[in-house]
């Protein structure tokens, strides 16, 4: 597990400050949930969290019900697995931190195109260990984006990409 740095998860939730409340978030490769609790101490309306390994999950489900809400779904489930299912409402943002060396992010693009996981004009926030690019992006990812905000800290890049019909 390598958990967002505080840096990071503080630049991508002030690119996305006015664009919380009320939104339905999808947290694949979930972790810890750091992404998730920010999400929903930002006004989320519901965040749905996939991760398969038992300790995050139980640390998950700890921090749920310290913080006594039922906006946060959790689901100890494989990411591919989840996604391999239409979901029944698209989300409206889509946190994508999968594990760095696996090419899980090119296989998860593919399958959150694919399945109808984004809500038209919703947005996916990406961490990996390169740049991604326009050219990833289109080779990956069926529907149009536009790549809107990219930064990079230490060996973490991380981006938000824009989808639109």
């Amino acid at each position: 597990m390598r958990p967002s740095p505080g840096k990071v998860r503080e630049t991508l939730f002030n690119w996305l400050q006015f664009e919380t409340q009320g939104k339905t978030f999808l947290d694949l490769f979930s972790g810890s949930g750091a992404l998730s609790f920010e999400a929903l101490s930002r006004g989320a309306k519901q965040v749905t969290s996939v991760e398969k390994n038992t300790n995050a999950v139980h640390f998950l489900k700890q921090n749920k019900q310290l913080l006594k809400t039922d906006n946060l779904a959790i689901f100890k489930q494989d990411a591919f697995a989840f996604l391999n299912k239409k979901p029944k409402i698209p989300f409206d943002l889509i946190l994508l931190d999968p594990p760095f060396n696996k090419n899980y992010l090119a296989n998860a693009l593919k399958l959150i195109s694919k399945n109808d996981f984004i809500a038209i004009g919703g947005k996916i926030y990406i961490e990996s260990e390169f740049e991604i690019t326009m050219k990833f992006l289109k080779t990956h990812y069926l529907t149009k984006t536009n790549l809107s905000k990219q930064k990079k800290s230490g060996a973490v890049h991380y981006c938000l990409v824009e989808t639109f019909i």
